[in-house]
């Protein structure tokens, strides 16, 4: 099972220039979703520290100045649900979503290469049903006036639209990815990128660190994306 990033290893990983994958319109539409998602990350990273404040300050205020509150939860909640949802793309951009990976390294290269193209497929569908029915319920949230039953009573449409947006993002990620896999291969979309953590022996050290990435079978085949429009990932 992978479980994205190593944090503590990650912090130590010398930062290196990342070149344009892809060429063409769908090279565009790929860094502009980077950069994006870039942006998303560290704006999700904020919201969670301001979430860890507002619960510090309301258990503050509840317990030790014994005052009530209103806000505080529901404004907690706001922030994780934004940060979870709107980071979603930037983290499948990464491959960074928790993935059991038992079967990788004993399938053929070429299985992997298929089997991860269905998972990709199969995640579109849910995602994209996951986004759709978001964007009904902030709709019907916004129309009806919808709010919380708490004293505080915000908007409901808030958390809905946090929600939709996020899932449109991850189903534009996904499309991206799948579009990148079939056109140039699957290193192209991420497949083939190392992992650091539990399922780092599974991947070629590709960044000169093997302190990071241990050296282990590729199980992409040695798939290649040459960034030439008409050439597709081959095997060695």
């Amino acid at each position: 099972m992978s479980h994205a990033f190593d944090a503590a290893s990650a912090a130590s990983e010398t930062p290196k220039a990342e070149e344009p994958r892809i060429p063409g319109p769908l090279g565009l539409i790929d860094r502009a979703t980077r950069s994006l998602n870039h942006l998303i990350l560290v704006c999700g990273g904020i919201a969670l520290v301001t979430a860890c404040l507002v619960l510090s300050y309301s258990v503050v205020i509840r317990y030790v100045l014994h005052e009530p509150t209103e806000w505080q939860d529901e404004t907690a909640v706001f922030l994780i649900v934004g940060a979870t949802f709107l980071s979603a793309a930037g983290v499948q951009a990464k491959r960074g979503h928790v993935a059991i990976e038992a079967l990788t390294g004993l399938l053929p290269a070429g299985v992997n290469r298929l089997r991860l193209l269905l998972v990709d497929t199969v995640s579109l569908a849910f995602v994209v049903f996951f986004a759709w029915k978001s964007w009904s319920l902030f709709h019907e949230a916004w129309v009806d006036g919808q709010i919380s039953q708490s004293t505080w009573g915000p908007p409901l449409w808030i958390p809905y639209l946090l929600m939709a947006a996020g899932m449109s993002l991850l189903a534009l990620q996904l499309i991206l990815q799948i579009a990148e896999a079939l056109l140039y291969g699957p290193r192209a979309a991420g497949w083939a990128k190392p992992k650091i953590g539990v399922g780092a022996d599974l991947n070629r050290d590709m960044r000169d660190r093997p302190d990071l990435t241990p050296e282990g079978p590729d199980p992409m085949g040695r798939t290649t994306a040459t960034g030439q429009p008409g050439q597709k990932g081959h095997r060695a």
